[in-house]
């Protein structure tokens, strides 16, 4: 208790100093540099603000890197300014606690940063550490605040950098101060953070101050390049120098009174900064085990109140990390390295509000909160399902019934996408859209005319599936934003294009929707249909639109089976492998081609060929393998697979005991549906074995298809009980 309370003490010493200090660098700067971005960094101030031009001249400014190094002062005065406050979300900033940053943003272009590098969260080592590399970084061992730099003159040096380097694997570690050294640039790191982001691949800073309190005279006019950490709002957070494994260690009260110290610190440099300075601001890391997204600003002429986002995410309101550093060097005119992950961000249109970036976390949160829970009671219907199924079937009692909730069962997929047709930002909201768009696949599979042919109902749920991906496809792919089946921005997975269970459900909604058209159109008709309908998806997913790797790799061995087994040929291991290489080929010309890019138009796939020709695509792939192998042991995937594969082999085996026939009668009924399923299935295998999803893939194939095929099976018995002649009209037969 004794060296709580001298820790306590001290902690409350150490507090009130760094207050006075910053509060003496907040006059300093505003005798030495006069009202500079003073203006934008008082709210409601009088004066001149850096980024206050006329209505019209604001409406016609161009927007963009070049654009605003036009509007600017002069390239040659081009400055910037990166501040980083690790742990900045926009819930935390208001007028009264966090005054000068509340300004900032109210006279920027705004958006959300993802901050994700290689692990679930992102400590404010790995953040900066990306700035540095502008690529996704990360130390490799327990993570927290950045290492103290040593100081040397005027500059300093980080105690055993290379170590990120050699050991830690970070190859591009230094790639934002090699770039800045090579064009003679000069740059001024203030604090751990700011250092490690500029330093070189030998570790070393230039120019570098522990914090604002040590600016002199003149300092922020040598350099073109002024990079600062504020790290108060993030350090309580840290114990040892480690990022917590709790969601929020800090009570709101605390929480407060950190952001008041962070704010004090910026408005300091703020405060001091020459007039024309365009202002990054980035919340550079998360703060516990929950992943949020962050704060993304931009104080430039022309910026103010639009929206802030880039083409490495293909959204207009969020950006990522190695974003920040593409952007610094763009704006200081410096060539950005070929391995610079990151482009310049871009200034959207007008209605930025910080009210809408705080609710784009909210609603994220809302997802990320629920997704467990969904996935298991997900899988907890599936294998209960197959459970009742299987004692219901095997006694012929209420096949109708078991018909509706396969169909039901089926139906549950696509209403995560369709969900975000409609406004949600509540639980409530967000299941109660799902289940009445869930209530209104139901009832129009099973409610049409189509209802009385077995695969009417087959046919709705696996269309509509497809429809609704491809639509989203061809329209920016936003209703796999926050869903529980697509991705979401603060996870960093993915931003755009279809994700891998995204693509298992378009990959099975495709092929049994192309069986149904081969059903109906038998002979080159049908066939036709599923090549053609089958490589367009497949097209559709793998080109620009979709910039899916794996899911290629997959759905041409899917398609091909599909159409071998339609016509009746022999499908061996030397095929399917061929099969394989196949779509190895397609997908590395779709990557080849968006290879040839500009590097600010390149997605993934375009990268990935970069990587290939310097070296680094062996990690990625090392990387993947990893990520797939861990979905083997998710207690909410495998049950889907391993109760879905038992009932489907046990029923072709022994189909009188398993389900009283009803998969041989759908076979029976339809050889086309045998085709699309066995090509469903070598599609989810394939799928799981060269995604990162694994498991994911294969699971979510078996969990829309199996159903449907039960269903349709039950359609076929039903219709035949039901066309039967009876015992009266037997009898009348036999007196005629």
């Amino acid at each position: 208790m004794r060296r709580s309370h001298d820790a306590t003490t001290e902690s409350r010493e150490v507090f009130e100093v760094r207050r006075a200090l910053i509060v003496l660098a907040v006059l300093a700067g505003q005798l030495l540099a006069g009202p500079g971005l003073s203006a934008a960094a008082a709210p409601a101030a009088a004066g001149t603000d850096v980024a206050s031009t006329d209505a019209a001249a604001r409406e016609a400014a161009p927007t963009g890197a070049d654009a605003r190094r036009q509007a600017a002062t002069g390239a040659a005065a081009q400055r910037v300014a990166l501040i980083g406050v690790p742990a900045l979300h926009w819930n935390d900033l208001d007028p009264t606690g966090t005054p000068h940053l509340w300004a900032l943003a109210g006279s920027s272009a705004i958006g959300s940063l993802s901050v994700r590098t290689v692990g679930n969260v992102t400590c404010p080592y790995d953040g900066w550490l990306t700035v540095s590399a502008g690529a996704r970084s990360a130390v490799g061992y327990g993570c927290g605040a950045p290492p103290a730099p040593e100081q040397r003159g005027d500059g300093a040096v980080i105690p055993d950098y290379r170590y990120l380097i050699d050991v830690a694997g970070n190859r591009e570690a230094g790639n934002l101060g090699e770039a800045l050294k090579a064009a003679g640039q000069c740059s001024l790191a203030i604090g751990p953070g700011a250092a490690l982001a500029l330093a070189d691949r030998e570790g070393r800073i230039p120019r570098y101050h522990a914090s604002p309190a040590q600016l002199a005279a003149g300092d922020l006019e040598r350099c073109r390049l002024i990079a600062m950490d504020v790290d108060d709002l993030v350090r309580p957070y840290l114990a040892g120098d480690r990022l917590p494994a709790t969601p929020d260690q800090l009570t709101p009260a605390q929480r407060r009174e950190a952001l008041r110290l962070a704010d004090a610190k910026a408005g300091a440099l703020l405060a001091a900064l020459p007039t024309g300075t365009t202002v990054l601001l980035a919340g550079l890391s998360d703060h516990g085990s929950v992943p949020h997204l962050r704060v993304a600003a931009l104080h430039a002429p022309g910026a103010e109140g639009r929206l802030l986002g880039a083409a490495s995410t293909r959204r207009d309101d969020i950006s990522i990390l190695p974003d920040l550093t593409a952007t610094v060097l763009t704006e200081l005119g410096v060539p950005v390295p070929a391995t610079v992950v990151g482009v310049p961000m871009r200034v959207g249109e007008r209605g930025a509000t910080i009210e809408a970036m705080a609710r784009a976390d909210a609603t994220a949160q809302t997802m990320r909160s629920a997704k467990g829970q969904y996935f298991t009671g997900l899988a907890v219907l599936q294998v209960l399902f197959y459970v009742l199924a299987f004692v219901l079937l095997r006694r012929r009692r209420r096949l109708p019934w078991v018909r509706v909730a396969a169909v039901a069962l089926a139906a549950l997929p696509v209403t995560t996408f369709l969900v975000n047709l409609l406004p949600w930002s509540t639980h409530l909201e967000l299941f109660g859209w799902m289940l009445a768009w869930w209530a209104a696949i139901v009832a129009l599979a099973l409610a049409g005319p189509w209802r009385r042919r077995p695969l009417g109902p087959l046919a709705v749920v696996a269309g509509v599936t497809a429809l609704t991906l491809a639509a989203d496809l061809l329209t920016g792919t936003t209703l796999q934003l926050n869903s529980f089946m697509g991705y979401s921005a603060e996870q960093g997975a993915r931003y755009f294009g279809l994700g891998n269970i995204p693509f298992a459900l378009f990959a099975t909604g495709t092929l049994l929707t192309t069986t149904v058209i081969a059903h109906r159109w038998p002979g080159r008709a049908g066939l036709a249909a599923i090549v053609g309908l089958g490589a367009g998806a497949m097209v559709l997913g793998g080109s620009g639109l979709g910039s899916d790797f794996g899911g290629v790799i997959a759905f041409v061995p899917g398609i091909a089976v599909t159409a071998l087994v339609l016509t009746g040929k022999r499908v061996s291991l030397v095929k399917l492998g061929l099969f394989c290489v196949a779509g190895g080929v397609i997908v590395m010309t779709f990557a080849w081609l968006n290879y040839l890019k500009p590097p600010s138009e390149q997605t993934h796939l375009g990268r990935f060929v970069g990587q290939v020709l310097t070296g680094e695509a062996f990690d990625v792939i090392w990387r993947k393998l990893q990520a797939m192998l861990a979905t083997l042991l998710s207690p909410n995937l495998m049950p889907i697979v391993i109760v879905a594969v038992a009932f489907l082999v046990y029923a072709i085996l022994r189909p009188d005991e398993a389900s009283a026939g009803v998969v041989p009668a759908a076979f029976e009924h339809s050889p086309a549906l045998r085709a699309g399923l066995i090509g469903t299935m070598v599609a989810g295998v394939v799928g799981m074995l060269v995604n990162d999803s694994g498991a994911a893939v294969l699971s979510m194939a078996l969990a829309l298809a199996v159903p449907l095929l039960l269903a349709t099976g039950i359609g076929v018995l039903v219709a035949r009980e039901a066309s039967a002649p009876g015992v009266g009209e037997e009898l009348a037969g036999v007196a005629k």
